[in-house]
């Protein structure tokens, strides 16, 4: 046997036992006398001992090992002389009395250490060493435990876990499809899945009432720190059910993994229209772990003669608590980083509201102290706040206010990553507007059941119509959405309709779901969880790349294998390609 033993196993109880362990050399430290190597595996580190007097040969073998060399040694458990509290196995070590070489290493490009020497797109060409050190093997623990308890957690409902397929139809609205041409259909295209939306739907028409899957899903979008090209959702659809059914049953999902994985009861999960999400927030997916709520300030701070509010749509601000001693160079960065393109804000107007019931602005040349009172008041700003204001469209000044507020959050230390505030948002719009396509487009998707009794609204307004949709927040992400679905081909029809389709156009898309609409399908609706995002909220990281183990890179670029890259003039005459050189 290559171990009897695993490096993280052994206790005080083990002493005195004959025992083999195989690993990597984490490190070694030749003391002239002894020779002391730590020998790791994924389960921790084991204090190998080498003794010059006992066994000379032994211990010259040990002084040539390098940093991750692959050993296997057999030896006893003694007690350790100089104990060390911070490791697991402190208490012991093993005095070696055999040792093998099982393969030697190169020495690794950064050091494989919990606070490695390696930068990002270091670690990432060397990914496989980087899965080495303690943090990412802790995430992907992580990640293990969420996916063993979301089974248990369905299985006992009653779900069943039913794959769906990879190559399908490439199908318009939502992201850019990946596709994947065909050798046996010259010309044509598979797309790889955005989700698994129609064949769940296809499962309840089947008669499999509660399907989940954790499944792979692509889409072909620009990434940031919590978007990959590929990633993994905890896919779900019910049938006879109605909204109430499934924010239940989801929101219990999301409690048994808090408290089997992390310890952490969450109290039944509050609910928010979006509406009022968009009016106290400016956000849909809003951080409620503090206040800091919008102020709409048009009727106290228009009609002062201060053109930029005056002509505004919207004059609306936040009340950063405790903040009025900022100085100017504080306030005049968080102007410049409102400035910045990605947030577009043409200015920031601050007021400090002092301690002594005084107040000083950046417009002080329009506003007196006692408008500033007034405006305070109905802020709800108290001495020692500093409230910050901007202006503009309403739906721009939100947008950036948003930032703004999320952070002020953050310097305030009120985005606590250990502190967990789950939110239901219900009640999306059930289009929005194009003004580049000039049409209607889903806000979720074409399949999303309109709220029952709006659906003469259709026709008439269909900007008014709410669906029957939902989203699961958690600190300002959103980790969950879904919706009661559309069961009738007529209102299915309806909904292609207005988002464009032609009758020709849907059937050639839909048509799979149209006919089963005409075959007994029941109302179902369903949900689907961004496994990844849940695993970095759980870990306490803005970044889903630590929870995968073999991520992308910004560019969609995984550069330890160096995909994608180009394939042979052979691969693509089968697939019947040309390729200019344009």
């Amino acid at each position: 046997m290559h171990r009897t033993h695993t490096c993280g196993e052994l206790r005080s109880q083990h002493i005195g036992e004959t025992v083999t362990l195989s690993g990597w050399v984490q490190k070694s430290r030749d003391l002239g006398g002894m020779t002391f190597v730590d020998l790791r595996d994924r389960y921790g580190i084991t204090q190998l001992a080498f003794n010059m007097d006992s066994n000379a040969i032994l211990c010259e073998s040990a002084r040539k090992l390098g940093r991750e060399f692959v050993i296997k040694v057999t030896g006893k458990v003694i007690e350790r002389a100089s104990k060390n509290a911070k490791m697991a196995t402190g208490d012991v070590e093993i005095e070696v009395t055999h040792l093998d070489l099982l393969n030697a290493s190169k020495t690794p490009p950064f050091t494989i250490e919990d606070e490695s020497d390696g930068g990002d797109d270091l670690r990432m060409q060397w990914r496989f060493l980087d899965l080495r050190r303690n943090p990412l093997r802790h995430n992907l623990i992580l990640r293990h435990k969420l996916g063993i308890e979301a089974r248990k957690y369905l299985d006992s409902l009653n779900f069943l876990e039913i794959e769906t397929p990879y190559l399908i139809k490439s199908t318009p609205e939502g992201a850019r499809d990946f596709v994947v041409p065909s050798r046996m259909n010259e010309g044509q295209f598979y797309a790889l899945p955005q989700s698994p939306q129609t064949f769940k739907q296809l499962l309840m028409v089947s008669g499999y009432d509660r399907y989940y899957q954790i499944v792979r899903c692509f889409r072909d979008e620009d990434l940031r720190a919590d978007r990959q090209p590929e990633f993994t959702q905890i896919d779900c659809e019910m049938a006879f059910v109605e909204q109430e059914d499934i924010l239940n049953t989801f929101e219990g999902l999301v409690r048994h993994l808090f408290l089997q994985v992390k310890n952490i009861e969450i109290a039944s999960v509050p609910r928010m229209l979006y509406a009022d999400a968009m009016y106290h927030y400016g956000s849909d997916k809003p951080d409620i772990r503090f206040d800091m709520k919008f102020q709409y300030l048009d009727a106290e701070m228009k009609g002062k003669g201060f053109n930029v509010f005056d002509s505004a749509e919207s004059v609306i601000g936040i009340v950063a608590p405790g903040c009025s001693n900022y100085t100017r160079k504080q306030v005049d960065e968080l102007t410049e980083w409102m400035k910045r393109p990605q947030i577009g804000a043409k200015g920031l107007v601050y007021c400090m509201c002092n301690e002594d019931g005084s107040f000083k602005s950046s417009v002080d040349k329009f506003y007196s102290q006692d408008d500033w009172k007034v405006i305070a008041n109905k802020a709800g700003a108290k001495g020692g706040d500093l409230i910050l204001i901007l202006s503009g469209g309403l739906h721009t000044t939100r947008k950036q206010l948003n930032e703004l507020r999320l952070l002020m959050g953050g310097r305030l230390g009120l985005r606590n990553p250990e502190v967990f505030a789950p939110l239901w948002v219900m009640d999306f719009p059930l289009l929005e507007w194009s003004e580049e396509t000039s049409r209607w487009h889903a806000m979720h998707h074409p399949f999303t059941s309109p709220k029952p009794d709006q659906l003469s609204l259709l026709e008439t307004d269909p900007g008014a119509v709410n669906a029957n949709a939902y989203d699961f927040v958690i600190n300002g992400v959103e980790v969950g959405g879904g919706s009661i679905r559309i069961h009738d081909r007529a209102v299915q029809s309806r909904m292609f309709k207005l988002l464009g389709f032609s009758e020709e156009e849907a059937k050639a898309q839909f048509g799979f779901l149209l006919n089963a609409f005409e075959y007994g399908a029941p109302p179902h609706g369903g949900i689907a969880f961004g496994f990844d995002r849940l695993c970095s909220l759980f870990g306490g990281s803005d970044s889903i790349r630590d929870f995968i183990a073999f991520p992308k890179n910004n560019s969609g670029r995984d550069v330890m294998i160096d995909a994608p890259s180009a394939i042979s003039e052979e691969q693509l005459r089968e697939l019947m390609i040309q390729v200019t050189n344009d």
